[in-house]
């Protein structure tokens, strides 16, 4: 007797192909990256053999199981395998997707019947086999209103008393695909496996950082002996208002810690500190105490806790600066000294970054006693945790083993799904997918260093597309120790470019103190700001600059300003790129439908951003649109829409094709909003 053939049986293809489905991570080995109510691309490659027309849907599965969401995926170009399309996971938890692969009855009738009755061939027959598909879903339709319009399409397609034509306009009129888009005609659905999804709170993707010092904020120098006083948690209190005034998010503090006077630094990282120098934040622990304790210059563990609920009534959170490395005089490095590498010469081994030294850092090895030390790196970010701290920007994960961060941010998480974890990691692109996949919510970027129209481009379209399932980038403008040839020689031009392509490309972004005064002489040889506030203090005079203009903080107050008010810049995922003539002029694009809700109704949300990404010069041209990616209902007669310039305030009618004038040292940039 002939085998019997089970087609699920052993076999890696089902009966609709379906390949490729993204966002995976290595076969879903580990959780594709979301943020509650962002959209999340999915895409995949699906087909079968023949001629008939196929649909495919992203499927949405909520933690408890149920089907949240289901979403029709489109062919990426005409007559492409390749489909996508999004879904949208409402609240923070373990979801998981899968791809749906299916014949479209309704499309594949639809279109045979169009070819063969205007060929006068098998018109019985077509119209015959269109009255019994919309017949059928008519007593299966799951809703009173499309099963009307089917029944009465198939009621039309079988009356033969009717012209032809009459007859197949009633099964293919627009009334019939509108009821088919609400509830398709399925056959053969194929289902590909199911893969996860972590959504997180919006800290985890979401949200514009500000760094600054609290030793600088209230330092004091005397006027007669040059000696600081340096700043606290107190003093530290009355700058947090400006900061909210912005429209920050997160505050991120450099290490808090005591800070080693064994081969202290001093200004612009010199071997010799005097007796005033306070050090670098990052060469952590003297007798003071370690990782666990306060500088005492900065006040009490009280303090902190008064810091940090001053800074949560003004709506913004701590970001704590988790730097697992220590002076050498950190009570580590007595205490336990199998945590360090040790020479042959029986010293132990301070850091290097050739040709960068940091002799008054001691690097941690894992290799020795890594149970030990991780412990108690667990003990210390819980005590942190304890006293509110709820994001930690991680300094050089890079240099610590991989597994070691997803067992520890694996615990934390555990117990504290709230907590976010940033990776400050400017290293090799395979190092920072896997800290991205070990865990870390998101990563500084190389951002920093892309400025041409060419470079951002493709670098906008590689965190937004290819990387974005395991890679939340934060476009961070500046850090203590970066400062960009482009913004030592671009002027005040360069500062307002890069805060408005940080700001709008990415829904994380940050800046430390002192961009907003355009800080921007460097050290010579270094792309570091002379002067560093890593090893001195600061004493800045914000208000005064800001009254006589020369001050960036009002634009970002404006940009924060206009991120808050559009959720379009608030997801990764929905950037498109679209055409300029002129080859420093850059032009995208962030669409968002936004579903209805209690009391709101649907909307759509779309942002363009043309700018000039030279700080130097004027530039002039042609921006041709991607109309399709503006979710446009309808243009008017002529062919344009409105659109509001947000930050002048001017309105336009604009189109496919449209003239820009850009002058770098007035308004580098259009943002425009696309009034519905």
């Amino acid at each position: 007797m002939p085998e019997k053939l089970n087609p699920a049986e052993g076999l890696r293809f089902g009966r609709i192909p379906i390949t490729n489905v993204q966002p995976v991570l290595e076969g879903g080995k580990f959780a594709a990256k979301g943020v509650r109510g962002a959209d999340v691309l999915v895409s995949a490659v699906v087909f079968r053999e023949g001629h008939d027309v196929l649909g495919a849907t992203a499927v949405l599965i909520a933690p408890d199981g149920t089907v949240a969401q289901r979403s029709k995926l489109t062919p990426r170009g005409k007559g492409s395998d390749a489909w996508e399309g999004v879904i949208t996971p409402g609240f923070e938890g373990d979801w998981t997707f899968l791809v749906e692969g299916w014949t479209d009855l309704y499309a594949t009738w639809a279109h045979n019947a169009q070819v063969k009755i205007n060929a006068d061939v098998d018109v019985d027959v077509m119209l015959a086999e269109g009255a019994q598909l919309l017949g059928k879903a008519a007593q299966e339709a799951p809703g009173a209103a499309e099963a009307t319009v089917f029944k009465h399409a198939a009621h039309m397609l079988a009356d033969a008393s009717l012209n032809v034509n009459d007859r197949l306009a009633a099964g293919t009129g627009a009334a019939v695909r509108a009821a088919v888009e609400h509830f398709p005609l399925r056959d053969l659905v194929t289902s590909s496996e199911a893969y996860p999804l972590k959504v997180e709170r919006d800290a985890a993707g979401r949200g514009a950082w500000y760094e600054f010092f609290p030793r600088s904020e209230g330092a004091a120098r005397h006027p007669e002996t040059g000696e600081w006083t340096s700043g606290n948690f107190q003093t530290a209190t009355h700058r947090l208002p400006a900061v909210a005034a912005m429209g920050f998010d997160v505050l991120y503090l450099p290490p808090i810690h005591p800070i080693g006077f064994v081969n202290r630094k001093g200004p612009n990282n010199t071997l010799t500190a005097g007796p005033g120098d306070p050090g670098s934040p990052w060469a952590i622990g003297s007798a003071a105490g370690g990782h666990d304790a306060i500088h005492p210059d900065l006040g009490t563990f009280d303090d902190f806790d008064a810091f940090v609920a001053a800074a949560n009534e003004l709506e913004l959170e701590i970001a704590l600066d988790l730097a697992l490395q220590c002076a050498p005089d950190h009570p580590w490095a007595t205490e336990h000294p199998e945590w360090f590498t040790t020479r042959v010469d029986g010293t132990i081994a301070y850091a290097e970054n050739p040709p960068k030294k940091y002799q008054d850092i001691y690097p941690l090895n894992f290799d020795n006693d890594p149970a030990g030390l991780s412990h108690e790196i667990l003990r210390i970010v819980r005590l942190w945790i304890d006293h509110g701290v709820r994001i930690f920007r991680v300094d050089n994960p890079h240099t610590k083993p991989v597994w070691f961060w997803e067992w520890l941010i694996g615990k934390i998480n555990a117990e504290r799904p709230d907590v976010v974890f940033l990776a400050e990691a400017f290293t090799r692109p395979a190092m920072m997918a896997a800290l991205g996949r070990a865990g870390f919510q998101q990563s500084y970027s190389y951002f920093t260093w892309r400025n041409t129209k060419e470079e951002l481009e493709e670098y906008l379209v590689h965190v937004s597309r290819e990387s974005a399932g395991y890679f939340r980038p934060n476009f961070f403008v500046n850090t203590p120790d970066i400062l960009t040839e482009y913004l030592q020689f671009g002027g005040p031009a360069a500062f307002k470019i890069r805060a408005i392509l940080a700001a709008l490309g990415s829904p994380l972004w940050g800046m430390y103190a002192g961009y907003e005064l355009f800080e921007h002489v460097a050290r010579p040889g270094s792309e570091e700001n002379i002067d560093n506030e890593k090893y001195e203090y600061k004493d800045r005079d914000f208000a005064k600059a800001e009254a006589h203009g020369k001050s960036l903080a009002p634009f970002v107050t404006k940009l924060n300003s206009i991120r808050r008010a559009h959720p379009a810049l608030l997801d990764l995922q929905n950037l498109t790129l679209h055409e300029s003539s002129d080859d420093a002029t850059l032009v995208f694009s962030k669409h968002k439908h936004i579903a209805a809700t209690d009391g709101a109704p649907a909307r759509k949300d779309t942002i363009i951003v043309v700018i000039n990404v030279d700080p130097h010069s004027m530039r002039e041209g042609a921006v041709t649109l991607n109309l399709d990616a503006l979710g446009l209902d309808g243009l008017a007669p002529d062919g344009t829409f409105i659109v509001d310039e947000l930050i002048t305030g001017a309105t336009w009618n604009w189109g496919k094709k449209n003239y820009f004038r850009l002058d770098a040292h007035l308004e580098p940039a259009h943002i425009l909003h696309i009034r519905r």
